[in-house]
């Protein structure tokens, strides 16, 4: 080998190193876990455990369709298989197979059946998107959400009476973000608005988010969901599910249910123009 070829080879190596060691670095911090990351359970088709009804018609439809994707890979896949073991000629090469202009009872089976797939799919979606953007309005705490660069302000109204707001900064883990309190087993409404950028509101055991869109009038149901929370009392994280800016990674929060007489204690503590 020359020297001009070796020595060619060895500045080559010399940019690689850089380059995957770069490439390495963008792999280990798009993949690095967060300590907020709910436990998944192949029972569940890997979501979190939901803590409200509307996640439960989620969950439905997302196991729903995964047993229509894979029932209907099984049936492709052996179709496949069937078609190459059984229906295999040895031919010479210049030999051609029968050419056929068309099969207008296979047209119709493969056009028709995916047809119905299809209606099926949007059937459920469709009914179930309904359910899950349902707003009563009669909700016994309303809680008006507000997001900004980079947190939250969540003001609370149970039955009519105003709670103290509670706002947050940008945090590294999320209990040290803004807490909203709700209670166990109750209608919850949420209102969402920004006023600076596009944010989005998720708590994943809601399997559920939504983006918070700055300029949405306060009438438009667009900006509005409802919950019904199950008797699952604990805290959980939330977070922003928008890029939204340099913090936007340190968007945090916690939710907490609590059983109602806790939270009875939380709002006589915490009504609005009450002592501290």
């Amino acid at each position: 080998m020359s020297p001009t070829r070796r020595t060619t080879r060895r500045s080559l190596a010399r940019r690689r190193v850089p380059r995957a060691a770069a490439l390495a670095l963008l792999l280990a911090t798009a993949t690095a876990c967060a300590n907020d990351v709910p436990e998944a359970d192949w029972s569940r088709g890997l979501l979190p455990d939901h803590i409200t009804e509307q996640a439960g018609v989620v969950q439905s439809l997302w196991n729903g369709a995964w047993i229509a994707a894979l029932a209907t890979g099984v049936v492709v896949i052996f179709l496949i298989v069937w078609a190459a073991i059984f229906h295999r000629k040895r031919r010479s090469k210049a030999e051609l197979p029968p050419q056929v202009r068309y099969n207008l009872p296979i047209e119709m089976l493969y056009t028709l059946i995916p047809l119905v797939m299809v209606s099926v799919f949007f059937f459920f979606t469709a009914r179930d998107s309904q359910t899950l953007t349902k707003v009563d309005g009669d909700a016994p705490v309303k809680v008006k959400v507000e997001a900004y660069q980079w947190s939250w302000r969540f003001t609370s109204t149970v039955n009519g009476r105003p709670l103290q707001p509670v706002a947050g900064m940008p945090v590294k883990d999320y209990k040290q973000g803004p807490q909203l309190v709700l209670p166990v087993n109750t209608k919850v409404e949420f209102d969402l608005s920004s006023d600076d950028v596009i944010h989005s509101f998720w708590v994943p055991e809601f399997l559920f988010k939504r983006d918070v869109i700055p300029g949405i009038p306060e009438d438009n149901p667009g900006r509005k969901f409802q919950i019904n929370t199950l008797d699952k009392p604990g805290v959980y994280a939330g977070r922003c599910a928008e890029l939204c800016g340099v913090d936007h990674s340190r968007m945090l929060f916690s939710v907490k249910l609590v059983p109602q007489a806790e939270f009875d204690q939380y709002i006589a503590t915490n009504q609005a123009g009450s002592a501290q």
